[in-house]
Parts: C-alpha cells; structure tokens; sequence
C-alpha cells in the first residue's frame, strides 16, 4: 500500500517546475507511515473499550455499595427504637448499630447542672468593680467543695465593666457555662448556670483592686465571690448526675444524654418514673427488609447483565479479561457466602437465608417463601444483617466493590483498567514519535525536492532559450 501510494502522489509532479513542495512532502511522509498509524488507532480503539467495559463494571458496584450504604445508615433500612413511654426518654439508634433485644428502663434521677444567683445589685449597668473572677470546678458535697483537677476558668473585669458586660464575658468564655442578668423586684442577679454532672460544680473566687477585704458590697468584685461554705441563698441548683436502671441494673450518667449502651442505644432523658419501668424495643423491619431484597436483586441483575454482554466470548470487550473472569466466580458464589460468620445456630448466615437464588444463566431471583421463613422465625438475627459493621450484606458487597477496584491486583477489574491504561499511554507515545519520524522524513523531503525543483526550473529554462533560438533561426531562414 505504500508504494502504491507514493507512485500516486509522485505521478502528480508531471514534469517541470510549480509543485507545491511543501504540501508533496507532508503527503509522502503521513503516506509512508500511514499503515503504522492505522494499526496504533485500532489497538487504541479496542483499548479504550475495555477500560470503559471495566469501569462501568466497577462504577456499577461501587454505586451498589454506596446505595446499600446509605439505605442502611439513613434510609428506611436505619434501625429504630420505640419506648412504652416516650415522656421519660427519646431514643435512637447510632448509625449501623446491630439492633436487637428489647430493654427495660427506670430513671430515678435526672442529671441537673449548678445554679447560681448572685447577690443584688441595683441594675444590670451598675458597675462590679475591678479585678479576676476565677471559677473552679469540681465537686460539692455537705457544704465542702472538692477541686476535680480541671483547669479553672479566669475572667478579667475592668473598672468600666458592668454587670451586663460580666455575663456576656462569662458566656463566650467557651467553658460551656451560661450567664445572663435577671431583672428582679428589687433590682437585677447576675445568673451563672454550669453544665450537667455532679463533677461540674464549682465555685466563684473574687480578688483584685475592688476587693473589699472585709464586708463585701456591690461595687466590690468579691460581691460576687462564692463558696458552698459561704452560701447565704445564692445557690439555686445543685450539679448532680442522672441515675437509672437499664434492665434492672443501676447506671449513672454525668448528663441526661446517655450513650454507650448496648444495640447502640442513645438516651435523651426528659423525666422519671420511679417504680414504673418502661420497655424499649427495636421496630419491625420485615417490609422495609423485603423491599431492599428485591431492589438487591434487581441491581445485581443489572451487573449480571453488563457483565454477560460485555465478557461474551465472541464480541465482547472483556471477553478474555481477567477482571471480569473474578467477578463472574464472585457472582457465583455470593448466595453462598457466609456474611454472618458469628451467627448462632440456626441464625441467617448467608444470603440464600434472604432468599436469594442465582440461576444457571448467570440471574438472581428471589425465593419469596424462604425470605418469609427466615423473618418469621430470625427477625433479628435477619435485621442484624443490615448494618454497616464488618460483617452482613453492606460489607460483602462493600468489600467485593474494593476487591474489584484494587488498581495493583491484576486479577481484578481495577487492576485491568490499570493495564489497558498502561497499554494505551505506550501507544500514544508510539504515536508521539511516529509524529517526530514524520517531521523528519518531510524536512529531508522538501530539501530534496528543492534541490530537483531547482534543477528542473534551470532546464526548462534551457530549454525554453533553445526553443526561442531555433524559432529565430527558423524566422531568418524565411
């Protein structure tokens, strides 16, 4: 094909001079690389292809995994909690918590958060005096305080600092503490509340240049100074820690948000009922279970499909690839693998317990009565299997999605993508210097065929003298 070519376009200089040079040479070197070009657009193609074979197969479970991930975390699948009485407590679940169980709750005691209220002072402009309030934390009990340790809070008050202006450095303090001025009858309180827990009491030292040294009056910054053993009324609330039984088992807790508890139960506790437990409970998932089994199987359908079209032995993109070999043994055995290895005898462990069935052709079905079965008779054990803990159905597909993705195992889909990236970037920079050769070859042409274009235009020119001599001579012989 090449010298076919070539002859063509070198039939068309004809004889003598006019030929755009520049343009032959460019003609003749694509034309004497043109088969090697073909071949690298072709390899390209079937390339280019099979990487997006691959990545629609690894973007189809990747978006499996994030579907079921975030069904499980915060759609229909979410576990939820009920409680017979829902005035002592709100409850939920933390996020991909095995819910399961039933619970008794009992809360004697609500946790409360230390109550001051200063003495009087005429109003919220009057000025407190100069000097350092430092508020130190602990615990207090029979009128005796003990420091827990924790760093105290120092706020600095000026000689123009009003009460008001007090409160407002006492609430951006970030201590956690609230402050705000009460208008009263009788003039105006300055109102320090602390936060929840019986180690978060604490009181209020008072020195610097106000101080009175003696008998304290509004005007002196220790007129706000307090101590347990000094109390006269100030105190309004005690800090105390919530208390309840938990299936008949005495807890504390420093707040009335109680975390930490089995099934990933969260308290928010909003009352007591001393003597009259109520029961928590996990709500019914069995709809919600059957829904997702049947969009599951849908799903894996759909990859089933891309993969059987685009591994077809005869036509298909990945028809020899072995990325989409390991999905195809991965398919195969999903209904069989166990993704409860913890589960208890006669527990679900698997997702043929979910009712899943693979067919012969490579598609999934869902066997309805055996789905029925297993949520009649395991309900818990079949919801603990929808969580995004290390093991049920989120992390074998989560973990099958990461496998296939892995761009260093070769046997994997990612690690495909990484190789026929590979291949076609070697391609390119084939091209690359196909493209330098070319430029090479057509400089070297265009100074040849100047060369002849000049010793073509001289004997013309030679040949023109000739033929007007030999017409004068002609014309003289007349």
């Amino acid at each position: 094909m090449e010298s076919s070519t070539t002859s063509s376009i070198v039939s068309a200089l004809g004889g003598g001079s006019g030929v755009d040079m520049v343009k032959l040479a460019q003609d003749m070197a694509e034309a004497r690389f043109l088969p090697q070009i073909a071949q690298i657009d072709s390899r390209s193609e079937a390339l280019e292809a099979r990487i997006s074979g691959a990545s629609e197969l690894k973007n189809l479970l990747s978006q499996l995994s994030s579907a079921l991930g975030d069904r499980i975390r915060n759609g229909d699948l979410a576990p939820t909690a009920n409680i017979g009485d829902d005035g002592v407590a709100l409850v939920s679940v933390l996020s991909g918590s095995n819910a399961r169980g039933s619970y008794s709750l009992e809360v004697t005691k609500l946790a409360s958060a230390q109550t001051l209220a200063s003495s009087a002072y005429s109003a919220s402009t009057d000025l407190v005096g100069e000097g350092q309030l430092t508020l130190r934390f602990g615990s207090i009990s029979g009128g005796a305080f003990t420091d827990s340790g924790s760093a105290p809070l120092a706020i600095d008050v000026s000689a123009t600092d009003t009460l008001a202006d007090v409160a407002a450095k006492i609430r951006g303090s970030g201590s956690g503490l609230n402050a705000y001025v009460a208008e009263i009858a009788s003039g105006a309180k300055l109102v320090v509340k602390g936060v929840e827990g019986a180690d978060r009491a604490f009181t209020i030292e008072a020195t610097g240049a106000s101080g009175s040294g003696g008998s304290p009056a509004a005007g002196n910054i220790d007129y706000l100074a307090w101590s347990p053993a000094s109390d006269t009324g100030q105190l309004k609330g005690s800090a105390s820690d919530a208390a309840f039984l938990f299936d008949g088992v005495e807890m504390t807790s420093a707040g009335n948000k109680v975390t930490g508890l089995p099934s990933g139960l969260v308290l928010n506790l909003t009352d007591t009922n001393q003597g009259e437990p109520t029961q928590i409970s996990f709500a019914d998932k069995t709809k919600q279970i059957t829904s997702m089994m049947g969009d599951f199987v849908g799903a894996l359908n759909d990859i089933s499909a891309s993969l059987a079209e685009l591994a077809a032995p005869l036509g298909g993109e990945l028809g020899n690839d072995p990325g989409a070999r390991a999905l195809k043994r991965a398919l195969a055995s999903l209904t069989s693998q166990v993704v409860m290895p913890n589960a208890a005898a006669g527990e679900p462990a698997t997702l043929a317990d979910l009712g899943l069935v693979r067919g012969r052709d490579g598609s999934f079905t869902l066997d309805n009565s055996r789905l029925s079965e297993t949520l009649d008779n395991n309900l818990a054990a079949a919801r603990a299997m929808f969580t995004v803990g290390p093991f049920g159905i989120f992390a074998t597909i989560d973990n099958l999605a990461r496998d296939m993705g892995s761009a260093t195992d070769p046997g994997t889909l990612g690690g495909s993508i990484t190789r026929y990236t590979d291949q076609l970037e070697r391609l390119e920079d084939r091209r690359e210097r196909i493209a330098e050769q070319q430029d090479v070859l057509r400089e070297r042409m265009v100074k040849n065929f100047a060369a002849a274009d000049a010793r073509v235009a001289a004997s013309q020119s030679t040949l023109d003298f000739l033929k007007n001599q030999i017409a004068i001579w002609n014309g003289s012989n007349n």
